[in-house]
């Protein structure tokens, strides 16, 4: 066997050991957390969602008092194939251009990151072209981009395989240096496409009721986009029991890190924030790979992008927010951080109706 086969298996091993090894929510934190949540001093359940989002958070970290101050958000940037097909208004190269723009701050999620203290990680792991230059930019490059899936599978299985363990490896270094929560971002001209093919596999609904506009292409652009994805799964014929295959042929290098990510976050117990459209298509996979992945994430919000309602029903999920975005970089994520955060220190920072004097409810 070669060296490079070799290191493929090792790879290959290092994911499905990342895959067994997410746990298994316990009921008696869940109960830990209901207790807690009765006893401060609000009626039961009068916080809504709040309380179900402290109680999930104690349930993963099994902390008491779980702090999710420190927050980071990845996002993963890489290049598709499948524009060859017309499927963008905009050219492949504003993905390239768009790295730049978060490397200099001037992007939406760099606002709202820096508005809530969110630290956020740009990362080449397919951008056509070369980045060796970029400072502050974390270059794990898989690939020059996939290929067009519209011809063939996306990418080979050694790409793929690579591009999850850089996802794998974002997560590990982000619990070494004491990060609680984990929010999804990617850039990717063409990435919709990619992500409207696998909720199509995933999902069984026809392309043409989960593809949507994108970065906005006229009416003939999206009926491009439509029938480039349906020429990609008649090519490619993914089985969609495998979620592994459904990535290698019609998904995306940056969606092969995020589902890396996902699991390893998961793996060592970080609620992790899902972003938008793309950012659900990783989630998606991942929970294909590993259903108990479900308890660990959090929809930040419902896309406008018309496949997205479908993906949050398949992973089981219910959005935070519902404000009509479809910018992905992971800004829905980095709205939903402080959410999150602000439920945990109401759980962790209220007083009990015993340790204020204050009489609880008769009866």
């Amino acid at each position: 066997m070669s060296v490079l086969a070799n290191k493929d298996k090792r790879t290959e091993a290092r994911v499905n050991e990342v895959i067994a090894s997410v746990p298994v929510l316990r009921q008696e934190w869940r109960e830990r957390a209901t207790r807690r949540l009765n006893s401060l001093t609000k009626p039961p359940g009068s916080l809504g969602r709040l309380e179900e989002i402290a109680a999930r958070i104690m349930a993963i970290r099994e902390e008491e008092r779980p702090d999710c101050s420190k927050k980071v958000i990845f996002t993963l940037a890489a290049d598709h194939g499948v524009t060859e097909e017309g499927v963008s208004a905009y050219p492949k190269a504003v993905t390239r251009q768009m790295v730049l723009n978060f490397l200099s701050g001037g992007a939406a999620i760099n606002v709202l990151c820096r508005h809530f203290g969110i630290d956020v990680v740009i990362v080449d792991i397919g951008v056509e072209g070369g980045t060796d230059e970029l400072e502050g930019l974390v270059k794990e490059k898989v690939a020059q981009g996939t290929k067009n899936m519209a011809c063939g599978p996306a990418m080979s299985a050694e790409e793929m395989y690579a591009a999850l363990e850089v996802g794998i490896d974002l997560a590990r270094h982000a619990a070494d240096n004491g990060s609680k929560l984990i929010g999804t971002g990617e850039m990717g001209i063409g990435n919709t496409t990619a992500a409207s093919a696998i909720t199509a596999v995933l999902t069984g609904r026809p392309v043409s009721d989960v593809t949507g506009r994108g970065t906005g292409v006229d009416d003939a652009g999206l009926r491009r986009k439509v029938q480039a994805i349906e020429r990609a799964i008649a090519f490619n014929r993914p089985d969609p029991s495998d979620p592994l295959e459904v990535l290698r042929k019609v998904g995306g290098l940056e969606i092969a890190g995020l589902v890396g990510l996902i699991l390893s976050a998961a793996a060592r117990r970080i609620p992790v924030v899902v972003d938008g459209f793309i950012s659900s298509a990783a989630a998606a996979l991942a929970c294909g790979l590993q259903p108990r992945i479900r308890h660990f994430l959090f929809a930040a919000h419902r896309s406008s992008e018309l496949g997205h309602s479908a993906l949050l029903e398949f992973i089981g999920q219910a959005p935070l927010l519902d404000l009509e975005m479809r910018l992905g970089e992971g800004t829905g994520a980095a709205l939903c951080m402080t959410l999150i955060e602000a439920a945990a220190k109401l759980m962790n920072e209220m007083a009990t109706f015993s340790s204020a004097g204050v009489s609880e409810a008769v009866g």
